[in-house]
């Protein structure tokens, strides 16, 4: 993968860039043209969340539009009292009804606002949960094998960071946008029933500031989508240097001034990329803030001459300038929100597109009940990998039966891993079949995956107490067997560990929160394969289970899963040759390739690439054990103890 001038790879950008310059070209019309529709839109997430709030949100907003020309056709009838002829105390006392309708409608009018923000304030985090719940009920949804495709990596990544405020932002901006255009069109019904003209020209005057919006709003969207790789180059550096996992290799290695060096070149980077962006921006603004004071002259004009032509009365253009300053107020409202609605109508449609391509690569639920697998086959399977040109696996045929362990063996890249998800349905075969007792898995989902427990490679350390990390996932209505759970960490060895724990099985295992601990590597694979146990399913596939262990731990950990192999079908994945010797069938896989398959007797006794790799580990001990033998026969001449090597 190439490395930008930091050495830091490359992220894919292709899959989330093929658009771009349809963005880029998007006219004003065009724009105008999808607002109805991206309102709809909003309007419908928001009406799925929540349809009292939501009503109650649109409903005072128009309310208030009404008040607003109420209010603007009292203060002229203020103003024509006051402009009349005769005494001041009468024309006083003859505004009088009118100053009260206008005090009220004033009054009106700010109540209204309050109890509109109060059905919004209400009415966005229900939005922000929907969608969170959407968005997390995909990735958890999605294959496996979609997680190696790094364009998906990429969606995922700009979906976690903006789908649920893109959302409340829409929703916010299309009900504020109901708010402003309310005023607005309060405001251009006075002016309509003042002079038609003066209508006309607020229209012809707010065209600068809705191509200002629009040109602001598309140009951050591009910029945002241009500059995600490289955030995400930045967050990984972060969490290099800020987080206690790398802690001890940065200072160990002493890595700090190189890791800065990388993180100052990209967000040098990234900060030319947005003083740039802000210079346009205002660029932008400036102009159409220079042609928005051109147009609003241009309507005051228009009004004088109307006034000096004794077109309108003094009164009515009294009414017009309040009408013109509330009409100013609500279009920038309106433009405001029209600019965010744009914008985050683009984030939220790359939200859309994801859950649709998360969709896409979720596979189907296998149809009807899958029964407890008692002999599982891989008949001719195949997989390739989204980002690779060479199959991962290439017809490769398999069998399992309960009560049987059957090992993997391969050097590191071989594809062992690949087929144990292939054989629990994680994966889906680019070729081949998986059959459970005879019947092609079509699919995944539930059904198929309660009858399997995985201790990967890469386990998860659950930031929750020692007890939910052995019973996540396998929940029962009165609690977990505290009998079994026990039994499980015994037989994995976590016992010991959690026992010593400040607060044993109510321990936190995370330093991340108040009065959590954490643990060893061997501890927490302890704590994994304790997880397996307890789900106690009839497909147990262990990959690298004592990668982490202490000798005396895995000799604890393989003779509990010969114990218990009976009742199961025992998958075990792993590069140290001993604890596979008492399986039942080993299956050596070779750069995707079944190669060899047989016991471990046939296997050594047909002198391939298993005894090959069994010899070199065996022949590190047996080194070790012929450079003991002289150290003890001198040191038995010398009549002195033997020491430890």
């Amino acid at each position: 993968m190439p490395a930008d001038p930091a050495g830091i790879p490359h992220m894919s950008e292709s899959g989330w860039l093929k658009h771009t310059d349809t963005l880029a070209g998007t006219s004003f019309a065009a724009v105008a043209r999808r607002l109805p529709g991206t309102i709809r839109q909003a309007l419908g997430i928001a009406w799925v969340a929540s349809r009292i709030d939501t009503a109650a949100a649109l409903l005072l907003n128009l309310l208030t539009g009404v008040a607003t020309a109420f209010g603007l056709l009292a203060t002229q009838s203020v103003l024509q009292q006051l402009f009349a002829a005769g005494p001041t105390p009468e024309r006083v006392r003859a505004a009088v009804p009118a100053l009260a309708a206008v005090a009220c409608t004033v009054a009106l009018r700010s109540g209204l606002g309050i109890a509109a923000g109060w059905a919004q304030s209400r009415l966005e985090p229900r939005v922000v949960d929907a969608v969170e719940r959407r968005l997390y009920t995909a990735t958890t949804l999605v294959d496996v094998a979609a997680y190696d495709d790094p364009d998906f990596a990429d969606e995922t990544f700009r979906s976690r960071q903006r789908s649920s405020i893109s959302a409340q932002y829409l929703v916010r901006a299309s009900i504020d946008l109901t708010a402003g255009a309310a005023g607005l069109v309060g405001t251009a019904v006075a002016l309509l029933l003042i002079h038609p003209l003066l209508f006309a020209a607020l229209a012809a005057a707010s065209v600068p500031g809705a191509w200002t919006a629009i040109r602001v709003g598309r140009l951050g969207y591009l910029v945002d989508r241009l500059l995600t790789n490289r955030r995400r180059r930045m967050w990984l550096l972060a969490e290099v240097m800020a987080t206690r996992t790398a802690g001890a290799e940065v200072r160990a290695f002493t890595a700090r001034d190189y890791l800065l060096g990388e993180y100052a070149t990209v967000a040098e980077a990234q900060t030319r990329a947005e003083v740039d962006t802000a210079n346009v921006r205002s660029t932008i603004r400036l102009i159409g803030g220079i042609a928005s004071g051109i147009a609003t002259a241009g309507v005051y004009v228009l009004l004088g001459f109307l006034l000096a032509d004794d077109v309108i009365p003094l009164a009515a253009a009294g009414t017009a300038v309040l009408a013109l300053q509330a009409a100013r107020q609500s279009t920038a409202l309106a433009l405001v929100n029209i600019n965010k609605i744009y914008e985050e109508s683009l984030y939220f449609g790359d939200y859309l597109d994801f859950a649709a391509r998360a969709a896409a690569l979720t596979s189907p639920p296998h149809p009807g009940p899958v029964a407890a697998p008692a002999r599982i086959d891989a008949r001719q399977v195949s997989l390739q990998y989204p980002d690779s040109d060479r199959l991962a696996l290439d017809k490769v045929t398999v069998t399992a039966r309960r009560g049987e362990t059957i090992a993997l063996v391969g050097e590191n890249g071989s594809g062992k891993t690949t087929l144990a998800k292939l054989l629990a349905g994680l994966y889906r075969p680019t070729d081949g079949t998986i059959e459970w007792n005879g019947t092609p898995l079509t699919g995944g989902g539930e059904a198929v995956w309660r009858h399997v427990a995985l201790v990967p490679q890469e386990h998860v350390r659950w930031p929750f107490t020692a007890r939910t990390n052995i019973t996540i996932g396998s929940p029962t209505q009165d609690g977990p067997d505290e009998l079994a759970v026990e039994r499980a960490a015994v037989d994995s060895g976590a016992h010991e560990v959690i026992t010593a724990l400040p607060a044993g099985y109510d321990t936190l295992l995370s330093r991340g929160f108040a009065g959590g601990v954490d643990l060893s590597g061997g501890q927490w694979q302890r704590i994994a394969c304790a997880r397996a146990f307890y789900r106690d399913a009839p497909l147990l596939i262990c990959d690298e289970p004592s990668a982490a262990l202490d000798a005396r731990a895995e000799h604890a950990l393989f003779t509990a899963l010969r114990a218990n192999a009976e009742r199961r079908i025992t998958v075990l994945v792993t590069h140290r040759l001993a604890n596979v010797r008492h399986a039942d069938r080993i299956y050596v896989i070779h750069e995707g390739h079944l190669v060899e398959e047989g016991t471990h007797q046939q296997l050594m006794a047909a002198d391939g690439r298993y005894a090959e790799l069994f010899q070199l580990q065996a022949a590190g001990y047996l080194d070790a054990d012929a450079a003991r033998v002289p150290a003890q026969v001198n040191a038995a001449r010398a009549g002195q103890p033997d020491k430890p090597t």
